[in-house]
């Protein structure tokens, strides 16, 4: 028993309490069950809230203390971050409505306080059809999925995606929703009054199986449902109203929250002939400036984030020298843009005279119209005609361009490399126009011009679920299909009910309406196979998982377009021809699904959507339901990660499982990992098979995860936000990496016989790279005594605020 202290708590209700020791041991006692009780110790968190009990404590403080006590335990066991999450989810349990009908009313009812004016942050529409359907919903609640939160997960939710309301007694603003209030508030925004599909959705999010991406959990339901993660556009004229315009789109939509991609190849170069004033341009530099300016002053949501933008331009412009020093930390502030983020929209054919160290020519758009609007044979046809007519500015070694690139990735992360003749021949979109430019993840591929802002909605689905049996685990294809074709459903119904903030987004997603869907937590299941990333099992089922999500996705949106009718755009298409995106890489499918009946089906009733798959980041719903981000393997095996909703310890929990079923996890095991900062390579006790297994990206060849995503873009009609890491990059091996993934050559013209130039395109990726990580030059400080055992102090730290002006990883907006 513990001692008795005679002081008194003040509880929820207001009312004072003589503190019962036994009753703070309870409440920790009741939230450990499933957990690993040779590791967790309720009596050691209750110990340490006792000691910070102070007379006129409230429960509310208690609750906290023991959140954080519990959470700062989770480098001795992960089961420790469960704990917290499940204390702090019961407390939010204590302090909210029971009652998901009454909270959907007080949602509705809430008014403003500043204005004392109803200013309800739900809609009408979405409050009828609860309030039409009051015992269905409440009873379809299952409170208790909430406690599958862990603290990280849990935090993530209350800063950011719960819907909060002004309290009076407290004069702050309070969290008004549970999770599960969310994710059915998710599911009736995107199904309304069809309460099959709503109680279907409801059950395979709060389960796990899937997620909207962030906009949709942000504003389904609201008042503004803008559901839509990506906006791609290119600049509409090459004029000052054609610039102004396209910033006035862009600063409404990034008012809304959106992420967006911009072509900017179509502006004149510095110097170039203006006619209307007869003047001379000042280029694409000053142009960049009054858009970072907006990204900055445009706040995404009303404040909850800086704008996003990404720049796209194509190698040939005679900008690209300046373009390219825009982001980096030294230089005049007048020729810097730091608040965008760059992307270099790659031909092939500047890639062949890197390789063979040939001349290129730079251009202005003004002098040499048209290279934006053609791709592989058509555009070296125009590109070396202007060239054997002199029309270039000016010529330079490839190689030195090609330098100038790589130094700025190794100093910022960026640019963005996207390959875009790989992108226009592998497009399902390639029969509506030529594609410039990606999104501001990099994963989105869709046609833009002066009139459509092309616009996409995203989810992902979450992988570690699909893992069954607990010996011998199987990997459920069955289950992966179904929630797939109901993913896909939903994406193609928020096509039709989300808030377009500009009429031109409207007009494109309406005609092709895409959608993306995608993965989170691939890593983690080849934790729960045993098998390394890159190794043949891995590799194996890699193909087959992205192969099922293809598959589905486009037998759910054959089975809608013979419902709906096919998108407007559909006639002529790559898919109408039978000719699918594995087609495209030169790649055969396995024989498990029946791709020719599909085919045929897709060529008599069409598609629904005209593009169906892609891999974007999934960073900020990934660490809600405790999965590794995208397609990327763990960058550390424990580390702390910063965010908006606080400082979280990150440790591997596959890992710590299995150093505790071999008997090997203890304390000088987890200072060991910590002091390698998360790798366990270099630990004598472990096993070679679990060394293997748990490789850091920083320890995995990044020729591996480049052949991976190969291997599974065959299944992709988008593209994937691949990111390298390299912990010492330099010129050398950021080559030899690009050119691993360009694949080599120019790209041959799969639909055109006649055409010239050819790679194998099963190794041409699309996204050649995202992010460029490198590792920093200096490590968390470790102190260590001579009289005791090693004592970890600080952590190998990733820090991450939220994709925006202060940070670029963690992109809600494609954090699907």
């Amino acid at each position: 028993m513990i001692k008795q202290m005679e002081m008194n708590v003040i509880k929820r209700n207001g009312k004072k309490e003589t503190v019962k020791m036994d009753k703070v041991l309870f409440r920790i006692e009741k939230q450990c069950y499933n957990l690993d009780s040779k590791w967790i110790k309720p009596f050691d968190v209750a110990k340490k809230v006792i000691d910070g009990i102070y007379d006129g404590v409230t429960t509310k403080e208690l609750d906290n203390l023991a959140v954080e006590t519990s959470s700062s335990l989770t480098t001795k066991h992960p089961d420790y971050a469960i704990l917290a999450g499940r204390i702090a989810i019961s407390a939010l349990h204590k302090d909210t409505l029971k009652s998901f009908s009454k909270t959907t009313a007080k949602l509705y009812n809430y008014i403003n306080p500043k204005t004392n004016e109803h200013a309800p942050l739900v809609s009408k529409e979405y409050y009828d059809i609860v309030m039409n359907n009051i015992d269905f919903f409440d009873s379809s609640i299952i409170h208790s999925r909430d406690f599958n939160f862990d603290i990280f997960g849990f935090k993530t939710l209350e800063k950011s995606y719960l819907l909060k309301c002004h309290e009076v007694k407290s004069n702050k603003y309070e969290v008004a929703e549970t999770p599960q209030f969310l994710i059915m508030r998710t599911a009736i925004g995107i199904h309304g009054i069809d309460l099959d599909a709503v109680i279907k959705t409801y059950d395979l999010i709060s389960e796990g199986y899937f997620t909207h991406a962030t906009p949709t959990l942000f504003n389904a339901g609201t008042c503004k449902p803008q559901l839509a993660s990506c906006f791609l556009l290119q600049m509409y004229d090459d004029s000052i109203k054609g610039i102004y315009d396209t910033l006035n789109d862009v600063a409404s939509i990034s008012q809304n929250a959106g992420g967006i991609g911009i072509s900017i190849s179509n502006i004149r170069a510095t110097n170039s002939y203006i006619k209307g004033t007869n003047g001379r341009s000042n280029g694409i530099i000053p142009m960049l400036k009054v858009f970072n300016e907006t990204a900055r002053y445009v706040d995404q949501g009303g404040g909850k984030r800086k704008g996003s933008f990404a720049m796209y331009i194509e190698p040939w412009h005679d900008d690209i020298y300046d373009f390219l020093e825009l982001k980096k930390n030294t230089g005049k502030e007048e020729m810097r843009a730091r608040d965008l983020f760059f992307a270099i929209w790659m031909n092939d054919l500047f890639m062949q005279r890197v390789e063979k160290d040939e001349m290129w020519s730079l251009m202005c758009p003004n002098e040499c119209p048209g290279l934006q609007d053609v791709y592989a044979d058509d555009f070296v046809k125009l590109y070396t005609q202007y060239e054997a007519d002199g029309k270039f500015r000016r010529q330079v070694k490839a190689r030195d361009i090609w330098s100038k690139i790589l130094e700025a990735q190794i100093e910022t992360g960026t640019p963005y490399i996207t390959y875009k003749d790989s992108c226009n021949q592998k497009s399902n979109q390639k029969n509506i126009g030529v594609l410039k430019n990606s999104n501001l993840c990099n994963e989105i591929l869709e046609y833009v011009s002066p009139d459509e802002v092309a616009v996409c909605n995203l989810a992902s689905l979450c992988l570690p679920k699909f893992v069954k049996g607990r010996k011998n685990k199987k990997f459920d294809f069955e289950k992966l299909y179904e929630v797939a074709y109901q993913a896909t459903v939903n994406l193609n119904k928020v096509i039709d009910i989300t808030y377009y903030p500009i009429e031109k987004a409207k007009k494109s997603n309406l005609k092709h309406r895409p959608i993306g869907l995608g993965v989170q937590g691939l890593a983690d299941v080849f934790y729960l196979h045993g098998i390394s990333y890159g190794s043949d099992e891995s590799k194996e089922l890699n193909k087959q998982i992205f192969e099922t999500i293809y598959y589905a996705a486009l037998k759910a949106s054959n089975d809608l377009s013979k419902l709906e009718g096919s998108y407007e755009t559909f006639k002529g298409s790559p898919a109408s021809k039978g000719i699918l995106q594995f087609d495209m890489w030169n790649i055969t499918p396995s024989k498990r699904y029946d791709w020719d009946s599909l085919k045929n089906d897709i060529k008599e009733f069409g598609l629904r959507n005209s593009l169906t798959t892609c891999s974007m980041p999934t960073a900020s719903t990934a660490s809600i339901f405790g999965n590794e981000a995208s397609i990327e393997a763990q960058t550390s095996n424990m580390y702390t990660r910063r965010v908006l909703s606080g400082e979280f310890i990150i440790v591997n929990k596959h890992l710590v499982k299995e150093l505790c079923d071999l008997g090997l996890w203890n304390d000088e095991i987890r200072n060991k990992i910590i002091i390698t900062n998360g790798s366990i390579l270099n630990i004598d006790e472990i096993p070679q098979k679990i060394k293997d297994v748990y490789r850091t990206v920083w320890e995995i060849s990044q020729k591996e995860i480049i052949d991976m995503a190969c291997d599974r873009g065959a299944y992709i009609d988008q593209t994937q936000s691949m990111n390298i890491f390299i912990s010492d990059p330099n010129i050398a091996k950021l080559t030899s990496m690009h050119f691993h993934g360009w694949g080599g050559g120019v790209t041959k013209d799969l639909s055109n016989p006649e055409s010239k130039y050819g790679k194998t395109p099963e190794k041409a990726l699309k996204t050649g790279i995202y992010y460029l990580r490198s590792k920093s030059a200096s490590n968390a400080i470790k102190f260590t005594t001579s009289i005791e055992k090693t004592k970890i102090i600080d952590y190998t730290t990733e820090e991450k605020l939220a994709c925006s002006l202060e940070n670029p990883d963690d992109c809600e907006a494609c954090g699907s």
